[in-house]
């Protein structure tokens, strides 16, 4: 199965130089020279040794050996080596830059999944208050009454 897995990976050569979008449905190799976008979200995309890429790159991971001037995306890794020199922003839940990569940029580490606002109520009361004068509309963060303070809800805002 390595020879196979190894089969689905796609190579563009030192002396190949592609202008426009790069889309694919297998891991990529570049050696050459990309200028554009490459969108790979699905693969893992490898910036070689000689590889120059100008374009924004999407993968599920991406390893950096060469030179990239755009934005680097990954579903899951980003791996700057040593020998890479990289200018723009990184995104991913996992970064390495290894000691000796030239990097100019920012590092997003974010896990990128739905936001859940705190508190939040069922679908059916959207976030509003309930119009049950007793509890129901209480939010989760509410503090609760003191012994020997008003004893009736009061609704604020």
């Amino acid at each position: 199965m390595t020879a196979e897995a190894a089969g689905e990976r796609a190579v563009i050569g030192a002396s190949i130089t592609i202008r426009g979008d790069v889309t694919g449905d297998e891991d990529l190799v570049i050696q050459g020279r990309i200028e554009g976008k490459v969108d790979l979200a699905q693969h893992h995309v490898t910036v070689g040794a000689n590889g120059r890429v100008k374009a924004n790159v999407i993968g599920h991971s991406v390893t950096v050996e060469g030179e990239v001037e755009g934005d680097l995306r990954a579903e899951e890794q980003i791996a700057i080596r040593k020998t890479a020199k990289v200018r723009g922003n990184l995104s991913a839940p996992r970064v390495t830059l290894e000691d000796g990569a030239s990097f100019q940029g920012s590092i997003d580490m974010e896990r990128k999944v739905a936001p859940v606002p705190r508190g939040s109520q069922p679908a059916a009361g959207a976030g509003a208050p309930s119009a049950n004068p007793i509890g129901g509309g209480t939010p989760a963060s509410a503090t609760p009454p003191r012994p020997g303070e008003q004893k009736r809800p009061e609704r604020i805002g």
